[in-house]
């Protein structure tokens, strides 16, 4: 069973996709049901993102190993418009497409880690963690 698992993200069924593999996957490490959960839906919210922002683009799902600690990274990256303000795009209930707002911001809460790194005209990178305990 691979470690790895890359979902394109080019219409809904995909976002269902990736959070099964995301599931499936981290199940192999121990998670709780409860963190099981809080992994796929965080890899939910940033495929939610790529299809409503970008239209297309691809979450990689990796295994890893780092000083003894056993988790997942999910990196979702898109070649979409980019985020002009990140500082804002992560405040709850900012939304430029008239959500609630709360897809970046609920998806940091919901990992250890988070990183997004955007840049206009030319794509959005959001890479998360979340350890086994």
């Amino acid at each position: 069973m691979p470690a790895e698992q890359r979902i394109a993200i080019r219409a809904d069924v995909d976002i269902v996709t990736a959070r099964q593999e995301s599931r499936r996957l981290a199940s192999t490490l121990g998670f709780s049901s409860g963190d099981l959960t809080v992994i796929a839906a965080a890899v939910s919210e940033v495929a939610r993102n790529i299809l409503a922002y970008a239209a297309q683009g691809e979450v990689e799902i990796t295994l890893l190993e780092r000083n003894g600690r056993r988790g997942v990274i999910v990196v979702a990256r898109d070649g979409g418009p980019g985020i002009p303000d990140v500082a804002l795009a992560l405040q709850d209930g900012f939304s430029t497409s008239g959500s609630l707002g709360l897809g970046l911001p609920g998806a940091r809460r919901l990992m250890d880690e988070f990183e997004i790194s955007s840049e206009v005209g030319k794509g959005t990178v959001v890479t998360m963690r979340k350890w086994a305990r």
